[in-house]
């Protein structure tokens, strides 16, 4: 339980800012989200990009101008949803660090940690690893790009996304920034195709069933959801579903039993089964057995970084909730 607590808590601390010293920057109070995800998004960068010879000028999330000689060959990741973004549009062989919790692809393990976006960056690790650039998100928060900036390091600050397309130009600028302006394009073309293939299924649709979708039932009476304005909320709306967190008036919030009652919920997807929680247990929570998705046994569990990066995997995430939604609609291309 301990475990899943400092799990939930990463995923709150994703809201508000932290503090740091000079050798390492230590997080009090996490940044705005994102979540996307696991994350309240907000809008996206606006990037301009000015070419004289190799240079690469472009306009971060936070406003500011980044200078680039040429393509960053050495690349600090200090969140996880860029380094997904970095592997993904072939630059995984340029990051040379990593936030601690940045674990996908398997082969960013190999990666040296620079410690944990939530709790300490090391930022004397930082500077040892010699890099031309450093990509934050997020997560991190004003102090701790200050303390990188103070230090002579470049960053530059991706602000979380509020849709796919957001999304999209994220891996255009991160393929500028490495020099994999190609590849990303690539990505995200193949990525926009899958998308499209499951908005295509799910437009004829008359009738989509409600779901509720539970990121941390340590108190079953009063489970955490994702509210309006997460990926989550859009991702469900997208698969043809109905996200009954979507009456809640913030992003992440604890939704009382009293509602998901008078809302029965045809579906419930538990994001939270890392942490113990298990399709079996939601019938013998106290209040939860009338629930239609319990009696037609509609429970599922769900990889709740599917929808809590802002990295090219919400395809997967989406893909994967229409599935449960709508199996007749299956297999997507």
């Amino acid at each position: 339980m301990l475990r899943k607590t400092l799990w939930f808590v990463t995923l709150l601390l994703m809201l508000v800012s932290g503090a740091c010293s000079p050798a390492t920057t230590v997080l009090t109070k996490s940044p705005n989200v994102t979540a996307p995800a696991t994350e309240v998004p907000t809008k996206a960068p606006v990037a301009t990009a000015t070419a004289a010879s190799d240079a690469i000028i472009l306009t971060d999330g936070l406003g500011r101008e980044i200078f680039l000689k040429t393509p960053a060959q050495r690349v600090v990741s200090l969140a996880p949803s860029l380094t997904e973004i970095l592997f993904a549009i072939g630059a995984g062989s340029q990051v040379v660090g990593r936030d601690e919790n940045s674990d996908y692809p398997e082969e960013t393990l190999k990666v040296e940690s620079v410690g944990s976006t939530y709790q300490t960056l090391n930022t004397e690790s930082i500077l040892a690893l010699d890099p031309d650039l450093v990509v934050a998100a997020g997560i991190n928060s004003p102090e701790q790009i200050k303390a990188l900036e103070d230090l002579g390091v470049t960053v530059y600050f991706f602000e979380n996304p509020t849709d796919f397309a957001g999304m999209y130009e994220h891996l255009h600028i991160m393929g500028k920034l490495t020099g994999h302006e190609g590849e990303a394009t690539d990505m995200v073309e193949s990525l926009q195709k899958r998308v499209e293939a499951v908005q295509q299924k799910v437009a004829a649709l008359t009738e989509r069933p409600t779901v509720f979708y539970e990121i941390d039932g340590s108190d079953p009476s009063k489970p955490w959801t994702s509210g309006p304005g997460t990926f989550m909320d859009a991702m469900i709306t997208q698969a043809g579903g109905i996200n009954i967190g979507g009456v809640l008036s913030d992003p992440f919030a604890q939704i009382s039993l009293e509602e998901i009652v008078k809302q029965n919920p045809n579906f419930i997807i538990l994001g939270d089964t890392k942490w113990g929680v298990t399709i079996e247990s939601i019938g013998e929570r106290e209040g939860w057995g009338e629930l239609t998705a319990v009696k037609e046994s509609k429970i599922f569990s769900f990889d709740d970084n599917l929808s809590s990066r802002p990295g090219p995997r919400l395809v997967d995430g989406l893909e994967a909730l229409l599935v449960i939604l709508h199996p007749e609609l299956a297999p997507v291309p």
